[in-house]
């Protein structure tokens, strides 16, 4: 009989290609505890600095992460009445002070100021490590502002809390340990195959969107994490039935009566934290489309995969969804 793709084959890949190893995780830890410590210092050192914590965020600190990954995401809290009005003047304004926290530590070079957020460089690693300003007024979960990228004044400012997303996927991943977490990296490994087989045109299904999707089929029990090929076919079926059309919110940190009233959006994907705050807000239908057909195109290689009649027929049905790199037994 022709052997077949199964869990333990998609398992095998992910350990393999798609996971970011262990060591290589604690290792870029390292770098950005350092960044961590040494400004916490800096603020005992200085009352008033403007400049009050660092938290990890992101997908490293998610568990969520992928082997090519490269880019941390950590947040920095500030206070909201001292910071700049203007969001390029908070970026240069909070690049300025981390300059100064990391004086004899970091060349001025390494830190420069982007777009929504500031860049610190790790000439060793060629680590980024993308600081992210959230303005703080000392709430003890905490919560603070973040600034949206369309946002005009300093009412469209983000409602958001590291801490509680990342008490969120844990709990997630509490209640179906590695299977969870896996399935997401899966999934993003499947949007970083969309992207790198377009044509300039950005393939838009951000990992946020993909974490809260999960936690949904997840917390609803439509789908089973601990079979892998079954949650990849469970997860793309889910996008093909809803067409992304049904909401997705969560009341683990507000009720249900707090989200709108009437539609926000083209795809509405709440975040857990905020009820205002749908995390596809700046996704056309043009873009829900791309992500629908992808996913029936994902879904139809799978189906096709289990009735495969050789193992190399199945394989390059999975290729069209993991990648080139696939293989059945490892």
């Amino acid at each position: 009989m022709a052997l077949k793709v199964t869990h333990a084959y998609v398992k095998a890949f992910a350990a393999r290609v798609v996971n970011l190893p262990r060591d290589m995780a604690i290792d870029k830890r390292k770098q950005v505890n350092t960044l961590r410590d040494r400004l916490k210092s800096h603020i005992a050192a200085n009352p008033g600095f403007s400049l009050v914590k660092m938290l990890h965020g992101g997908s490293v600190a998610k568990g969520t992460a992928l082997r090519t990954f490269n880019d941390f995401d950590v947040a920095i809290y500030v206070q909201r009445d001292d910071a700049p009005v203007e969001e390029a003047e908070i970026v240069e304004w909070i690049a300025e002070r981390l300059r100064e926290a990391y004086k004899g530590l970091l060349d001025p070079s390494q830190i420069t100021p982007g777009t929504h957020c500031v860049n610190v460089y790790f000439k060793s690693s060629g680590t980024n490590v993308d600081v992210v300003p959230v303005l703080y007024e000392g709430d003890p979960d905490d919560r603070g502002y973040l600034i949206a990228k369309e946002a005009v004044d300093r009412t469209d400012w983000l409602l958001t809390s590291v801490r509680l997303h990342l008490a969120f996927v844990q709990a997630r991943k509490n209640a179906c340990p590695e299977d969870w977490a896996q399935v997401v990296r899966l999934v993003k490994w499947w949007v970083r195959e969309q992207n790198m087989s377009s044509q300039g045109d950005k393939f838009r299904f951000k990992s946020f969107m993909i974490e809260l999707v999960c936690a949904h089929l997840l917390d609803t029990g439509r789908v089973d994490f601990t079979d892998y090929v079954g949650a990849l076919e469970g997860f793309f079926d889910y996008i093909v039935r809803t067409e992304l059309r049904e909401r997705i919110a969560f009341d683990t940190y507000y009720s249900a009566s707090e989200l709108p009233k009437e539609r926000v959006g083209e795809i509405e994907i709440f975040d857990p934290v905020n009820p205002t705050n749908n995390t596809a807000r700046l996704y056309e239908d043009s873009d829900r489309v791309r992500i629908v057909d992808a996913a029936e195109v994902a879904l139809d290689a799978i189906t096709e995969a289990s009735f495969a009649t050789t193992n190399d027929q199945a394989v390059k049905c999975w290729q069209a969804v993991l990648g080139s790199k696939f293989r059945g037994k490892e």
